[in-house]
């Protein structure tokens, strides 16, 4: 079982959020810049097209197996936007970018739309090496509907709009292992620890 792996993310929240998830494999997770490596670019319009750039580059500069994470909100009443453009999101009305302006954004955008239904979509990708013909792909879903106002103080992104009928509650209104617990991110490491455990 491999010991290391290099993050293809500099997102210290991201790096955390892992870090932790993956613990239980005793797998240490390295931020790329910590050793040096810029971000890959990410031309593709698919969360895994992008994962797969992104790992690839870090395998490729660091000589060490990769890790990558491309994530974002698939709005059904949009066709699935903004999908892997969520970070920039706020930046198409006129806003700086930003999780608060993204949020801003998207309720602006939703106004008056009966059908709120929405999913967090995670993709993770892991390589051994650049050159590796089989990429472990795992993807998460959280899927629940976007409320009409901001609702709870924890996480981060789109988690005070974010709401799971399954718990009556927005992300932001869970405490933090419930979330991570159950969501896309959350549920995208499970799927990969077990493919780890499996085939590495």
């Amino acid at each position: 079982m491999i010991d290391t792996l290099v993050l293809a993310s500099n997102n210290r929240g991201k790096l955390a959020e892992l870090q932790a998830m993956f613990a239980p494999l005793g797998v240490k997770l390295v931020c790329q810049a910590d050793l040096g490596i810029g971000e890959a670019e990410e031309p593709y319009r698919t969360f895994v097209e992008n994962a797969l750039a992104k790992a690839r580059h870090a395998a490729r500069a660091s000589g060490l197996p990769a890790l990558a994470d491309d994530a974002g909100l698939c709005v059904d009443a949009f066709g699935g936007l903004p999908g892997v453009d969520t970070a920039f999101y706020a930046t198409q009305f006129g806003y700086p970018k930003g999780d608060d302006n993204n949020v801003r954004a998207l309720l602006e955008q939703m106004r008056g739309l009966e059908n709120r239904r929405a999913a967090l979509v995670s993709t993770l990708v892991a390589l051994r090496s650049a050159d590796d013909p089989e990429p472990l792909i795992a993807v998460g879903r959280a899927v629940g509907e976007i409320t009409r106002v901001p609702v709870g103080e924890h996480g981060f992104g789109f988690d005070p709009v974010m709401y799971l009928p399954t718990f009556g509650k927005t992300f932001a209104q869970l405490p933090p292992e419930v979330k991570n617990a159950n969501s896309h991110r959350g549920l995208a490491a499970r799927e990969m620890r077990r493919l780890m455990q499996e085939r590495w």
